[in-house]
């Protein structure tokens, strides 16, 4: 009923409003008429003008990249690229990883209570993620003691969380390496400057300006490449955080429904 009282009251907005829109247009003069064909040409030289600018922003950037000098400009590009394809990797895996932990604790137990320890580990081999290997791993050691399931879990727990961290020393490196090959060419196109200077054996301001320009540029997309990459980093270990601490609560849980399981058995 909200949704079909809100759809009527937006028809009737409607409906009033072109109304008023129609009267309006009945009443008004041919002055106005002509100021409105006026903004409406503006309008349109606006929405004309955009995609040029828009072209030439594209072009600037291309024109920028090239000045920084390709040696150093595709290095540069080449870490963004691959820390990009690893940081993308890495989110879908950890997506993919991040279950429901307390709906699979519930099949666990209810599969202890209605078939035992092998239906619980049917349970676990059948779901995905780090908390149902570490389950299945804790309760193909159950017949060896709750001091042997615990050890299991904690063990093989770090084998998970290690999973998870796989490729953020890669992002890390190139993180680093992005601006220190930036800072690197800015190096080479600062002497590349100097030496110039000294071959005309006077300081030209066009001359100096022009180099101090080329090699600054390596170093700013250095820093742009490595503060992008920055944010991906810090959301996947944002996100490493949280399985891993759903994880450690997950096998307090597991240990204490085996040693309920144990004590009724």
């Amino acid at each position: 009923m909200k949704k079909l009282f809100a759809l009527v009251a937006v028809f009737g907005m409607l409906s009033f409003g072109s109304t008023v829109n129609a009267q309006e247009a009945e009443t008004a003069e041919p002055a106005a008429q002509t100021e409105e064909v006026a903004a409406t040409d503006e309008v349109a030289a606006e929405d004309a003008v955009a995609p040029a600018q828009e072209e030439s922003i594209h072009k600037v950037l291309k024109t920028k990249f090239v000045e920084g000098g390709v040696g150093w400009m595709l290095p540069v590009l080449a870490c963004l690229v691959l820390g990009l394809a690893i940081s993308i990797e890495r989110i879908i895996y950890l997506t993919a990883a991040d279950t429901n932990n307390k709906k699979l604790l519930k099949k666990v137990e209810d599969a202890l209570a209605k078939g035992g320890v092998e239906e619980a580990k049917e349970v676990c081999r059948n779901s995905r993620g780090p908390v149902a290997s570490i389950f299945y791993q804790g309760l193909l050691r159950y017949n060896e003691g709750a001091e042997m399931v615990e050890k299991s879990v904690v063990s093989y727990g770090s084998v998970m969380m290690g999973q998870l961290e796989s490729g953020l020393t890669w992002i890390s490196l190139f993180i680093a390496l992005s601006p220190s090959l930036g800072f690197m060419g800015t190096v080479v196109g600062m002497i590349g400057a100097f030496d110039s200077i000294q071959a005309m054996g006077d300081i030209s301001p066009i001359a100096v300006a022009g180099g101090i320009k080329v090699a600054l540029l390596t170093t700013l997309f250095g820093l742009i490449a490595a503060v992008i990459l920055q944010v991906f980093y810090n959301y996947i270990v944002v996100k490493i955080d949280g399985i891993v601490n759903k994880m450690e609560d997950a096998s307090i849980s597991l240990m204490d429904i085996i040693t309920k399981y144990k004590a009724n058995h």
